[in-house]
């Protein structure tokens, strides 16, 4: 039994949680999030702690922003939208059980006042900014480093939030260039 609560968006959702592991899980209802469901994951950090678990695609990641703002210091789950894909539809619904378990194994803690290890200029050395190919660049990184897919800025924000080291950094770069991107 996984001790935090973890938050997912929908029904099918859970089923998928509960196929993978056994948890307990509070449903935002989609991105139509309201103040009622953010209490309730506010308790649920306070007493138990919370993984979010939102679908990587931008309406998960609206999702995931008012939670993580709302709510200090939850722990993040990712999926890659290629392990998250049926029939192009995405989301966690459409994940195997050892995806899910391997997302939940990789948490991110969310450090709210983090101090950056990444500067812009390394984004924009790597080709992560301003490079024709930086968003294809951004999310293979971010696959790597289990912190998602996402613009610029916000990769440049998860780079802090998630304190991910210099090192952690320079070894996915290596891996990227190394896969010819």
């Amino acid at each position: 039994m996984i001790k935090e609560v973890i938050v997912v968006e929908g029904k099918d959702d859970t089923a998928a949680i509960h196929r993978a592991v056994e948890a307990d899980t509070i449903e935002t209802g989609g991105s139509a999030i309201n103040n009622a469901i953010l209490k309730r994951i506010a308790l649920a950090q306070e007493r138990r702690g919370v993984i979010i678990l939102t679908d990587p695609d931008h309406a998960g990641e609206r999702i995931r922003k008012i939670i993580a703002a709302r709510v200090p210091g939850c722990k993040h789950a990712f999926l890659k939208e290629a392990d998250a894909t049926y029939k192009g539809d995405i989301g966690v619904e459409n994940a195997s059980p050892d995806i899910i378990r391997q997302a939940l194994a990789n948490l991110r803690t969310d450090y709210q006042r983090a101090e950056q290890l990444i500067d812009w200029e390394d984004l924009i050395n790597a080709g992560l900014i301003t490079h024709p190919q930086a968003a294809k660049r951004r999310r293979a990184i971010g696959n790597i480093l289990g912190i998602g897919y996402c613009n610029g800025k916000q990769f440049y924000k998860r780079c802090g939030m998630f304190q991910i080291s210099r090192e952690e950094f320079l070894a996915a770069l290596e891996q990227i260039e190394n896969e010819g991107l």
